[in-house]
């Protein structure tokens, strides 16, 4: 049985939640400002914002250790909300794996939105999540448990794929922002 924590109770880790829940794993939750929390889960999803990362690799990287770790993140800079923060052909993503080297890191879950990973649609097509990482076997583990959830899943690359990943996360969140998408639409894939 697939066993997940979720760093982060909002929409992002709810929905995240049903969907492994609904795929028969055993779910928990674990709020970023808990200090002091025993991670359980073979899959940790960070639902949290990008700025988190940081406290929770220094409080959580022992028991992160050999778990798949999957950011979600989108590294926007807020205040302007027209740039990500990273450095241009990084990635929140590489940043995060460079910090946990004994940790499976994949990029996933931030090219969608809430709404459709609990609808599990958006609009006419099912929901996809694109998984990007360098650990084949961790990609398929996470692949398997979305899927089993009633979401699709694809295989993206490697972790240097984050990078595109993110920027098309950043472009998403623009054009909702924007009222141009609804948070309940998005991107869809047609295969």
């Amino acid at each position: 049985m697939t066993t997940a924590t979720i760093f982060g109770t909002g929409n992002m880790g709810s929905a995240i939640a049903s969907v492994f829940a609904a795929g028969g794993a055993s779910v928990e939750h674990i709020d970023n400002a808990n200090t002091s929390a025993v991670i359980n889960g073979d899959i940790v999803v960070l639902a949290v914002p990008y700025s988190s990362l940081k406290d929770i690799v220094a409080t959580y990287a022992e028991q992160l250790s050999g778990k798949i770790v999957v950011d979600i993140t989108n590294p926007v800079n807020f205040e302007t909300f027209d740039s990500l923060v990273v450095p241009t052909g990084s990635s929140a993503a590489a940043e995060l794996a460079a910090a946990l080297p004994a940790s499976h890191v994949l990029k996933a879950f931030n090219t969608t939105f809430a709404g459709t990973l609990a609808a599990k649609m958006i609009g006419p097509v099912q929901t996809t999540v694109l998984i990007a990482g360098d650990d084949a076997a961790a990609k398929a583990t996470l692949a398997e448990a979305i899927s089993a959830g009633g979401v699709g899943a694809i295989d993206a690359g490697s972790l240097g794929r984050a990078h595109e990943l993110e920027a098309m996360g950043f472009l998403q969140l623009t054009l909702a922002a924007a009222e141009k998408v609804s948070w309940s639409g998005g991107f869809g894939i047609v295969r």
